[in-house]
């Protein structure tokens, strides 16, 4: 009989909730998105973001169960993200999930958000011929986390077969996470938000078009698997600055998203050749940092496979330069799909899987925990 675990998510602003059974099929997976409410601020406003997973988080429960074709009592475990992430948000789930957890007399699982995007990438490669070989360096790469972890299996009389894997983080971001950093470059240039998926559209379409300035590798004192992207933001803030023929095609930008012309299509005419080639290299700037020091950590640890999630994980460069590196350096890159990388809660039920069998159970003292360390 298969262990089917409830899933919740609400860390930050998706509102989600999936049933997962054994830790890898994905019975439902039901995400209530709240970029229409934080659009208009540039940014996810946290009082928001808690309101709206108030209102979201009965009927997305209910969903998920209907999708999977279960009653609540069919559940034999509920788990929850305890963070990291936004306090108010974390609450919301957290509250939730321990009152289903009580009411129905089922065992309650604390789940490390970055935990659950490692274990997105596990969901969909057990499928392939050739699934994740460990120990794996992980980067998670999103708007509000950008970090470098290896990933290993736990010893074996700790998890008695459970599949508990063990985390040593190896580099971080030291200021801006890379998702933040295309966000602020988007609302700098009159794109919107969220700014990762028009600006990587929009650097697709540069099509060789030449840039107008160039941004060299960044260059971190101490820890070289340390990310930063401040001053490439910063880079790009002042280019703009210095150079006023940008000004008229921002505004004729900010007023077509006003009137609610968002799309790429929409924008892509309101664009020169120049803002193009501005984004195409700003793109290759972050790209090329998270793919030579990820790909700088794996050969350092003689790593057997390397994983790439999070919201950013979604980008197409990226994805491309990955794989293009990972073949020449011979070692398999896997990332999950667009729908996993972003927030959800598949990946919290399956992170919640291993736990559960391991034993390692919360109770109702479980509170939430915005600055929860993976390790």
């Amino acid at each position: 009989m298969s262990l089917r675990i409830l899933g919740i998510e609400s860390s930050c602003d998706e509102t989600a909730a999936a049933v997962v059974a054994d830790g890898r099929e994905i019975l439902s997976n039901v995400v209530a998105s709240q970029i229409e409410v934080h659009r208009k601020y540039g940014g996810v406003v946290p009082e928001l973001a808690s309101r709206e997973h108030l209102r979201q988080i009965v009927p997305v429960v209910r969903e998920a169960l209907t999708q999977a074709g279960m009653k609540l009592a069919d559940v034999d475990a509920i788990g929850v993200t305890q963070g990291p992430g936004l306090v108010g948000a974390l609450l919301v789930g957290i509250t939730y999930g321990k009152t289903l957890a009580g009411a129905l007399g089922k065992p309650l699982v604390a789940v490390n958000h970055l935990e659950g995007h490692v274990h997105a990438v596990f969901l969909e490669a057990h499928k392939t011929v050739r699934p994740p070989n460990l120990p794996a360096v992980c980067l998670i790469v999103s708007g509000g986390h950008t970090v470098l972890y290896e990933v290993k299996r736990a010893d074996e009389a700790e998890v008695q077969g459970s599949g508990l894997l063990r985390y040593r983080k190896l580099g971080q971001t030291r200021d801006d996470a890379a998702g933040e950093a295309y966000d602020k470059v988007a609302k700098l240039l009159g794109l919107g938000y969220p700014g990762g998926p028009i600006v990587d559209r929009l650097a697709k379409a540069a099509n060789g078009a030449p840039a107008p300035v160039k941004f060299g590798p960044t260059k971190t004192r101490g820890n070289p698997l340390d990310f930063s992207f401040s001053g490439l933001k910063t880079a790009v803030l002042y280019h703009v600055r210095d150079h006023a023929e940008y000004g008229p095609e921002i505004r004729r930008r900010e007023e077509a998203i006003e009137r609610g012309e968002r799309k790429f299509e929409e924008l892509l005419p309101l664009c020169s050749a120049r803002t193009l080639g501005l984004l195409r290299e700003f793109q290759n700037a972050v790209v090329r940092d998270l793919v030579e020091r990820t790909m700088a950590a794996a050969e350092e640890l003689s790593a057997g496979s390397v994983l790439v999630s999070g919201g950013v994980a979604a980008n197409s460069q990226l994805r491309e330069t990955f794989e293009e590196r990972g073949k020449r350096a011979g070692i398999q890159v896997y990332f999950p799909s667009r729908a996993l990388s972003t927030d959800n809660a598949a990946m919290i039920a399956a992170a919640a899987y291993p736990r559960l069998r391991a034993g390692i159970l919360a109770d109702t003292s479980l509170n939430a925990d915005p600055s929860l360390p993976l390790a």
